[in-house]
């Protein structure tokens, strides 16, 4: 699986990080968002045994492996100039045009970087 992250896309997720050591995790979220979910960034301080490598042109970013099933082989990550969230998309169509960070890193926790994704 490949995600191709354009450049203000990767610098938002850079900016995400603060200087600190993190991955990133495409996580398909339904805790608490209702019966169908949303599409989350997480930031994490190390992927789950069972979480799958996604090739990137920025850092690692992994996905569940139960999860990748729902992705295409392709993806595209982007960001708009004026909005604060992502674009995840394929040649196929639009998976979330509103997918936001969640920082899960155990020196987040605590701060309003580790709010609920489902929160606007």
């Amino acid at each position: 699986m490949q995600l191709h992250i354009t450049e203000l896309a990767a610098n938002r997720l850079t900016e995400h990080l603060n200087d600190q050591a993190g991955s990133f995790k495409i996580f398909y979220d339904t805790e608490g968002c209702g019966c169908n979910g949303i599409i989350v960034i997480l930031i994490v301080d190390k992927p789950d045994p069972l979480d799958v490598a996604i090739e990137t042109n920025l850092s690692p970013f992994y996905v569940d492996a139960k999860q990748q099933f729902n992705l295409e082989q392709q993806m595209k990550l982007d960001a708009e100039p004026n909005y604060p969230s992502f674009k995840l998309s394929s040649d196929s169509g639009v998976y979330s045009s509103n997918v936001r960070v969640r920082d899960t890193r155990s020196a987040a926790v605590g701060t309003s970087a580790a709010s609920d994704a489902c929160m606007l």
